[in-house]
Parts: C-alpha cells; structure tokens; sequence
C-alpha cells in the first residue's frame, strides 16, 4: 500500500469492516473489562458481567427488529453454515420435504446440505442464468406438503438480492438473511425462522443468530446435538455451553451503534443511497459493467467487472495503493465486489466511485 494513503476502506465480504467507535470501545476494554480488572477475553460466560451482555443484545436485537414477543432469539456457535444441517434437524423429520429457493451459491449448497436430512425440493433455480438474477414468485413450484421454505434474502458472490416475498405461504418460511439483516427494517412475523451469521453487519464470527417463533421449538429430532437443539438452547438463554464471548460482547457494541446511527430505518436509506450512486456509475461506464439484473441488484453486495480483462490486476493494484482494500471477486466468478455493510462509511463509498471515474480516464 502506498504510504501516504491516509486512510483505508476495507471492502471485504466477510469477515466484514468493523464501526470504528466499536473498535476503540474494544481496545479501551481488551485489557480491564469495565473495572473488573479482566480482560473481555477472559470474562466467564456465567458471570454478572457477561450475563448483563446477554441481556444487552437480546433486548437491543428486538427492539431493532421490533421481534414479536412469540419469537425466541438465539445466538448459536457455528455460524450461518452449521445452519444449512441444523435447520432440517431442527424442524422436521427424516421423511420429510422443504422448498429451496435457488438464487446463488450460497442457497445452493444450503439445499444439497438440507438435502441429507430430508428430501431437499428446488422450487425454481437461475443457475442456468449464471445467478445473475432471482426467479420470480410466479415461476416457483411450491409444495404444499413442505415443510418449510427456504429463501438466502442477498447472495453475496454475485450481488442478487430477494426483493419479493411469496404472499401466500401456509408453511414456514426460514431465510437466510446473513448479509442482510440490519441493512433494513424486516417483517419478521412473515418468517418462521431467520438467522444471521455475526460477521457481516453484528460483529465478528464465531456467532450466529437465529430468531424463531416458539411453535417451530420441540421439532428437533431426537439425534441432534445439544448444543445445536433450539428448545435446549432456547431453555438456557443460549448458555448451554461456553459462547464465543468475545464475538457476543462485540455484538452488543454493534448494536448500540445501530441504535445510535438511528436505528433501520437510517440504515436503509443509506443502503439506497450510495449503492444507487455506485451502480449508477457502473452503469454509465464504458469500461466497467454490472451483469445482475436490476430489479435483484443486491443493496449490499455490488458485483462488477471490466471489459478488458487484461486491466483486472492493474485496477486492483491501483486500487489498493489508493487505500481501497478487498474489491477482488469472489474466486468463483473473478472480476470485483464492493461489500458496503453497515459499518463502511459513506466517505469510502465516494472515494470508490472518484477512483473508477478516474480508472476509466485513465484507462478506457
């Protein structure tokens, strides 16, 4: 990196940037804990002060997302990944079958792990469309025997993102809204289930929340893991074992954050904002272009690339020199993302845009 770049933007897709006033909280308290005289790293998970954490996060987590008071909120090991195999375990029997919405990578292999735990339905797919877009509601081939349907809200390697919801499901409706949820205000009586990996939008990884309606508790099949039950886990506040403390507390901070940025609602307009303004100039580029459709351009993730291919290392090498860190492609699908998670200021967005601007002067 150039050693008179002042400052870095770390565009990366997980795990993702952090808000500045949380790590400086984090780096006060690593040493002395609030006058415990223990660092946030050694803070037993029973103890009055992370006890006051998990309370924290779970009554700031529902006030956020106004949760209805019949949902139970966890914060599980494992992340969103352990989640694909969970899920089944969790809600149904072997026997059974579930509708999986196939939109990109990510609900692809949610579906072929779901698919060892019970009989895994695609209701509609676009790989054959390269997941450069989302099949619409009408296309889908729902079963009404399902037991839940599975939608990923934002597939983050292509940059597709579920603008629609199904209006007349009987079922359960489980999403994955891992790079998702925070960015906007969610109807989160529409879904059954909801979880979130941490390392996007909550903090770092090592947690993953998940919200449910208590109804979907007691379904677990009698082989799945104690510390992967959601009735077990819901019974002990999510203390059944030891959490990933750490990444818990920084969750908490994060929220605070939320609420002190101005909540959804101000995430959701800045989300509109400045993606708006990136695609725009993607869009107006003759050198750089974006293939997703755009009525499922992801608010989050922006996936773009360069005609000229032989300019992917220079742009990437410029960029970085430039203080703009991360904006390589997924390995899958080469080209570049811009990840603009919650925590990225509006600042690193326009200095990405001033940069492509004079990328293409300079070279289209």
């Amino acid at each position: 990196m150039n050693a008179t770049t002042e400052r870095v933007f770390y565009f990366g897709a997980g795990p993702a940037a952090i808000p500045a006033p949380v790590k400086q909280r984090v780096q006060a308290e690593i040493m002395d804990y609030r006058g415990t005289g223990i660092s946030i790293m050694e803070l037993g998970h029973r103890s009055d002060a992370f006890l006051e954490i998990v309370a924290s996060s779970t009554a700031r987590l529902r006030a956020l997302l106004a949760v209805p008071e019949d949902y139970r909120i966890l914060f599980l090991p494992g992340g969103a990944r352990a989640q694909f195999s969970l899920i089944p375990m969790n809600l149904c029997t072997s026997d059974a079958s579930a509708d999986y919405l196939v939109s990109g990578h990510w609900s692809a292999m949610a579906a072929r792990e779901g698919g060892r735990y019970l009989h895994a339905n695609v209701v509609a797919s676009s790989e054959s469309d390269g997941f450069n877009c989302i099949p619409p509601v009408a296309d889908w081939q729902l079963d009404s025997k399902a037991a839940y349907v599975y939608l990923t809200s934002n597939e983050t390697i292509k940059g597709v993102e579920l603008h629609e919801l199904p209006g007349d499901v009987d079922r359960p409706v489980v999403c994955d809204m891992t790079s998702s949820l925070m960015t906007r205000p969610v109807d989160v009586a529409r879904y059954g289930l909801i979880f979130a990996a941490t390392q996007k939008n909550l903090g770092t990884a090592g947690l993953c929340v998940v919200i449910l309606h208590r109804e979907l508790l007691d379904r677990s099949r009698p082989e799945t893991p104690s510390i992967f039950n959601y009735s077990a886990q819901s019974g002990a506040d999510s203390l059944l074992n030891t959490p990933p403390v750490i990444s818990w507390y920084i969750t908490d901070l994060v929220l605070q954050w939320l609420e002190d940025e101005g909540g959804l609602n101000a995430m959701a307009a800045r989300h509109r904002e400045r993606s708006g303004k990136l695609y725009s100039v993607i869009d107006s580029s003759g050198l750089f272009f974006n293939p997703v459709s755009p009525d499922c351009r992801s608010r989050i993730n922006i996936s773009f690339d360069i005609h000229n291919v032989d300019l992917r290392d220079i742009f990437l090498c410029e960029a970085e020199a430039a203080g703009l860190l991360a904006l390589k492609g997924h390995q899958s699908v080469g080209g570049f993302r811009a990840s603009l998670y919650n925590a990225m200021p509006d600042e690193g967005v326009e200095v990405l845009i001033d940069f492509i601007k004079s990328f293409e002067v300079r070279y289209g």
